[in-house]
């Protein structure tokens, strides 16, 4: 039986339709004649088929089967139908992630909330000690009802576990490296990590070395190591860095970008460590987006640009600072002019209280202070004369460099990101 042909069935499952064909195998859509339930069906191709043929599905049917999770494909059988061996597993609706990512990326949403599914798979099969050697697009699935299932375990294998995990981890006695035992490249060229290209031992941390891929595909729509030629790809992958993402997409967000680059380092001892840090921190970073607290910069404040756009946010702020002052001196000298002054305090809190701005109308003031536990300084607002501040801000990083608008209804500020960068912030003058 050859993968040009449609056989009409193989053993009880009545064949449909050709799902897709790659290296590892023929896959047929089928119906479950004994259960009544579609599947899909995985056979090898005519030419590898032979002394290793059923044992090479068989390695990725235990793989795969030792893996009980809603992001992971699941196995349902496997055999051998007129001498050719196939695995029957679980048929997934939808469309696969290379799909998805067409030409233009995912949105953000989109990305983070299959990313941390992705990594949550990972982490199951990362814990039992399987790497699955092969993650790439082509072998992400998104169902119907929007949820990504990691497939084709064919390349995995168990490895070594760390002298911590010895206890939980089953291993096998492979060489556990990025090449075969015939001296074959294992893995998909553009999404092979540095240590798999080279033939060396792997562990997990080269499952997240390509789950860095995925992610900047994901959000910038190109692979960020892919040339034209399989020997350029491989040479990209070993000694050129990615461009950054944010001067494909200048609206990612700085965290995110932070975190694919991390994955993306080429010393495996400087990668994240763990595909549970990865499925936590891109949790967060969903929740954040969900929430509207995630910092996403317009394209007028992509990385590249920070500081032309922060020497421009100071002296915008100057001019606002100067024209409320010019205010505040016009509407003071349409008073009468008392004999008598009296220099009193505005503020007298302990910690730091700095960058003071009056109000356009003179009644308040806006400053910068770090609270009564002296820790993150915060914009506050507080009436002139007797009476407690309102905190306005209250983000995790420092505020400073308060400026009213000139109709007082708002107040802006500098937000410090770290590493000297900041974002101009803008918030209601509460109480105003």
């Amino acid at each position: 039986m050859s993968e040009r042909m449609i056989p009409a069935a193989i053993a009880h499952y009545q064949i449909v339709e050709q799902l897709g064909e790659g290296g590892m195998g023929v896959v047929w859509k089928a119906r479950d004649t004994h259960l009544d339930r579609f599947a899909a069906i995985k056979v090898l191709p005519s030419e590898a088929v032979g002394s290793a043929g059923l044992p090479r599905l068989v390695h990725e049917a235990k793989a795969a089967s030792a893996l009980n999770h809603p992001h992971i494909i699941h196995i349902y059988d496997v055999g051998e139908h007129d001498g050719v061996p196939y695995i029957a597993m679980e048929y997934v609706g939808g469309k696969t992630l290379e799909e998805l990512i067409g030409r233009r990326g995912l949105r953000l949403t989109e990305a983070l909330k299959y990313g941390a599914q992705i990594a949550d798979a990972m982490t199951v099969a990362h814990s039992v000690g399987i790497v699955h050697r092969d993650l790439k697009p082509t072998n992400i699935m998104i169902t119907e009802s929007g949820n990504a299932k990691v497939l084709d375990f064919g390349l995995a294998k168990l490895i070594e576990p760390p002298a911590s995990l010895s206890g939980s981890t089953r291993t096998a006695a492979t060489e556990g490296q990025g090449w075969s035992g015939q001296g074959l490249l294992v893995g998909t060229v553009p999404y092979l990590s540095p240590e798999q290209a080279e033939g060396m031992p792997l562990d997990v941390r080269s499952d997240i070395f390509s789950f860095g891929i995925i992610l900047y595909e994901m959000i910038g729509g190109i692979n960020p190591f892919r040339r034209e030629s399989r020997v350029a790809t491989v040479t990209a992958i070993l000694q050129d860095e990615p461009k950054p993402l944010h001067e494909l997409v200048p609206a990612v967000p700085w965290e995110l970008e932070r975190l694919i680059t991390r994955c993306l380092r080429k010393s495996p001892e400087r990668r994240l460590r763990s595909m549970t840090d990865l499925a936590i921190a891109l949790r967060e970073l969903k929740e954040e987006s969900d929430s509207g607290q995630l910092s996403v910069p317009s394209s007028l404040h992509a990385p590249s640009e920070r500081k032309p756009i922060l020497v421009w946010s100071l002296a915008a702020l100057g001019v606002i600072a100067l024209l409320c002052a010019g205010i505040a001196w016009w509407i003071r000298a349409q008073r009468p002019v008392q004999s008598k002054f009296e220099v009193v305090p505005i503020t007298t809190y302990p910690g730091v209280e700095m960058q003071p701005s009056l109000s356009p109308d003179g009644a308040q003031v806006a400053f910068s202070w770090n609270g009564p536990a002296q820790q993150k300084s915060h914009i506050y607002v507080k009436a002139i004369g007797p009476g407690p501040p309102l905190q306005l801000t209250r983000d995790t990083m420092d505020d400073l460099a308060a400026a009213w608008s000139p109709d007082g209804g708002s107040i802006a500020f500098l937000r410090d990101l770290g590493s000297g960068h900041f974002t101009v912030m803008l918030i209601p003058a509460l109480g105003t």
